[in-house]
């Protein structure tokens, strides 16, 4: 299996607009989003995000959040870590916290995922996005499976 991981953020007029326009920033804004729990199959293998055909229903793990409140600081994050045999994916978020915090909190989460199920990690990625609201502001992090 190929996965992509991304991230993205943006402002809108409200927040299902916010967040679109995060999932346009983050290139999986066109097709339709089945979130799935957090496990990589064996032999997962990480690849920039492909040009989907607009439409097409596409499994993810998804990190998201949004805020109407000036000023506030959003923040998301993905990790994903591969094995031999398989892996895992964490999704986390924060309003007004350190995205390095968010960012570092989503990577132990996934190695305590693969520590605990007995897995040596071959492999961490971590997509993250940060954004101070003006408006209406979203952030998203996501792990896409392709196929």
């Amino acid at each position: 299996m190929k996965v992509s991981i991304t991230s993205g953020r943006a402002e809108g007029p409200t927040k299902l607009n916010a967040f679109d326009n995060a999932l346009l920033d983050a290139k999986i804004g066109d097709i339709n989003l089945i979130k799935v729990s957090s496990i990589l199959p064996e032999g997962t293998e990480v690849v920039p995000v492909p040009k989907f055909p607009p439409g097409d229903m596409v499994n993810c793990v998804l990190a998201y959040t949004s805020s109407d409140v000036e000023g506030d600081l959003i923040s998301a994050a993905v990790a994903l870590a591969t094995s031999d045999y398989f892996g895992c994916v964490v999704e986390n978020t924060g309003i007004n916290r350190d995205p390095e915090d968010v960012k570092n909190e989503a990577e132990s989460m996934v190695r305590y995922m693969m520590d605990i199920r007995g897995l040596n990690i071959n492999e961490i990625k971590i997509a993250y996005e940060s954004h101070i609201v003006k408006k209406q502001g979203a952030v998203v992090a996501s792990v896409v499976y392709i196929g």
